[in-house]
């Protein structure tokens, strides 16, 4: 798997009862878990399902911009 170079917010979600985990970059890309870790490590396999449906779909993948300044 490629490592992850998007920047991942991550956030206990009362509602939900559980981590969310954002990827700002790529737009709808969002991934849960019921812990820190699992969250995490469904968002790296969501990121990778999000790029291969984009290349499947001719879409522009875009290129990681590192930290954000903002959120």
């Amino acid at each position: 798997m490629t490592p992850i170079k998007y920047e991942l917010i991550v956030y206990w979600s009362e509602a939900d009862e559980a981590f969310i985990v954002e990827v700002p970059e790529l737009a709808g890309c969002m991934a849960d878990g019921q812990s820190y870790t699992e969250a995490v490590s469904n968002a790296e396999i969501i990121i990778q399902e999000w790029i291969e449906t984009a290349k499947t779909l001719g879409r522009i993948i875009p290129t990681p911009k590192r930290r954000l300044m903002y959120a």
